[in-house]
């Protein structure tokens, strides 16, 4: 009898349209792997949740992104259940959304971050918080949700409308977009995304046709192999398992000095668009594997 692994999908943060993507496509490729697979598009009902987990599948296929499905949260009812699941854990989850958490133990690893600060809506108005140019970043959002960039010449962000809580505010790093996916205690490979216009925001990322992929990157030995390192390095230094991604700006003026890692993302798109499933595709193996690698080494916490 084949494994039944139920995929989670959907929820109810910003990137709720992306995880039904993410999660339609990766229960297709396990169905085509021979798995017996259920889909639970989840709300907050969370009777509704167990009765779908109900009885208990082999594994669950976490599919979910941004808040409640990448912050700990689902992987905390999951470890009670005692039921499997892929990506990270608990605590691995929660460090990586809390970006300014993240990038304090990245910089305790001697991994190079923009140094920025953690401010509220409104202090941000006053007042410019940095030079321009700068980023405004939702402190605990993914998929570059609520990015602004303030150029030189800008006037201050209007923030009256801001619903993410706590913004982060670093220094803009200028160059090229680079990202690392770890699959396991390896780095698959790098990209280099090169939107066709502004810069890789939600849009750019789940638009097709918005941004070139260059798959391997163009970029020097030294510079491509500082990334793998330091992608791996963040990957265990936030405790994460199964599949992760690294993301990099590149100032190539600098060289491998003009490197910074922005954030690691603990649940990574699995669209037809995404990186990950690029990155292993390059390596030479196809989807299915791929999702059937994450479903056989699905874990609880211990």
């Amino acid at each position: 009898m084949s494994k039944h692994v139920a995929v989670l999908m959907g929820g109810w943060s910003a990137e709720r349209d992306v995880s039904l993507d993410s999660g339609r496509a990766c229960a297709d490729a396990l169905k085509e792997a021979g798995y017996t697979i259920s889909e639970i598009d989840v709300t907050r009902n969370l009777r509704a949740l167990l009765d779908g987990l109900e009885p208990a599948p082999d594994a669950v296929f976490n599919a979910l992104h941004g808040r409640f499905g990448e912050d700990g949260t689902i992987q905390a009812i999951l470890n009670v259940l005692g039921i499997p699941y892929t990506h990270s854990g608990l605590l691995a989850s929660a460090l990586a959304m809390d970006k300014p958490l993240a990038i304090s133990l990245f910089a305790a690893h001697g991994i190079r971050c923009p140094e920025g600060r953690v401010m509220d809506a409104s202090d941000v108005m006053q007042d410019h918080p940095l030079p321009r140019p700068y980023v405004l970043k939702p402190a605990r959002e993914g998929s570059s949700v609520g990015v602004i960039i303030v150029k030189e010449g800008d006037n201050g962000p209007s923030l009256e409308d801001w619903s993410f809580g706590e913004i982060l505010v670093e220094p803009y790093v200028a160059g090229r977009e680079l990202t690392v996916a770890v699959m396991g205690e390896q780095a698959l490979g790098i990209t280099e995304l090169r939107p066709l216009q502004g810069f890789y925001d939600y849009e750019a990322k789940y638009t097709d046709g918005r941004t070139e992929h260059l798959c391997p990157a163009p970029v020097p030995d030294d510079v491509g192999t500082l990334a793998r390192e330091w992608a791996v390095l963040a990957h265990r230094a936030l405790g994460c398992r199964g599949v992760s991604r690294a993301d990099f700006r590149w100032d190539e003026t600098a060289g491998s000095n003009g490197l910074y890692l922005l954030e690691v993302n603990t649940q990574p798109g699995m669209t037809a668009l995404s990186l990950v499933p690029e990155q292993a595709a390059n390596t030479g193996m196809s989807f299915p594997e791929l999702v059937t690698w994450m479903v056989e080494n699905a874990a609880c916490d211990a």
